[in-house]
């Protein structure tokens, strides 16, 4: 557990007295009584002030105990797809969020990562999933590493993606980072060409290339799906993915259940960087959820990922 200093719009000396309160029993062990007593307030206040430190996202609690049927569920997906690493999560079965608890633990195996002292590229995709992980990061200095996107980061319309994440990640980071600054599928497979033939676009393409580590999420394809509801494809490419088998996509390379990338006109037509290659990169998904699970196992059955962090629900159905 780690105090995390992050202001939400509250009153900041609120939230100074909540991260004390939530310093004084989380870390420290005292009662909701005995903070009272200390910082001269009720047992009520105390109590709100504790619950206003999780709320407002000042404590970070870390579960250390692994957890068996995590752990079980984990080691049948690793040796069931030969995967180099797979974190799972317990589930709320109430909820119906497709972050909840993924989105911590990438954070957790971003921050590991982050906090090695040699430089690595560390490449990152875009989406809900990863946007909340990175915003749980902690500030540090990670100065020694490159962070590159995999993605384009500019819809249809023209409008940029509230997902992305790489600015994000690297302010917090504050580390040197390498945009993609190009719609995530443009218009014609010559209009892609020539804006990858770009001095800056051929950087980030070769440093994704070269990553040590990538982060991404998989989309499911479908009447919701991510990439139509955001406005990056239109629905006749849906249309046309749907007929062609595909059950996912990967920073919008869309694959059919073989895991294998559709040759067609709409991948021609995708300007992101290609999925780095899994004998240099360890490219770990980040996804959970039943309608994602065609894309996950497909993923994992391709090679195009060697790495996942799901939920145990997920993992049980995958397995």
């Amino acid at each position: 557990m780690r105090l995390v200093s992050r202001s939400r719009g509250e009153d900041l000396s609120r939230l100074d007295d909540a991260a004390r309160a939530g310093w004084l029993y989380y870390v420290a062990g005292n009662t909701q009584d005995q903070i009272a007593t200390k910082l001269g307030i009720s047992r009520q206040s105390a109590q709100r002030l504790v619950s206003l430190s999780i709320s407002a996202g000042l404590v970070k609690v870390r579960i250390d105990h692994p957890i068996a049927n995590c752990l079980e569920a984990s080691t049948a997906l690793r040796e069931r797809f030969g995967l180099k690493s797979c974190i799972v999560v317990p589930s709320d079965p109430d909820s119906s969020s497709t972050t909840l608890g993924i989105a911590e633990a990438c954070a957790d195996e971003m921050e590991r990562r982050l906090l090695q002292l040699d430089p690595a590229i560390i490449a990152i995709g875009s989406g809900r999933t990863l946007k909340a992980a990175v915003e749980r990061l902690p500030a540090m200095d990670a100065s020694q590493h490159r962070i590159v996107s995999l993605a384009g980061s500019i819809a249809l319309d023209g409008s940029a993606s509230v997902y992305n994440t790489i600015f994000t990640m690297a302010d917090v980071v504050q580390a040197r980072h390498y945009p993609l600054a190009l719609p995530v599928v443009m218009a014609s497979p010559e209009e892609k060409h020539l804006l990858h033939e770009q001095k800056g676009v051929q950087t980030t393409l070769r440093l994704a290339a070269e990553a040590d580590v990538a982060f991404v999420g998989i989309g499911e394809l479908g009447q919701g799906a991510p990439l139509v509801e955001d406005s990056f494809v239109t629905r006749q490419d849906l249309e046309e993915l749907e007929g062609l088998g595909a059950v996912g996509e990967i920073v919008g390379w869309a694959f059919d259940a073989e895991g294998a990338i559709i040759d067609c006109r709409y991948n021609q037509r995708v300007a992101s960087a290609p999925i780095p290659d899994r004998r240099r990169t360890e490219v770990i998904a980040i996804a959970m959820g039943a309608f994602k699970l065609p894309g996950i196992r497909a993923a994992m059955a391709g090679g195009l990922i060697n790495g996942l962090i799901t939920d145990e629900l997920t993992a049980k159905q995958l397995a």
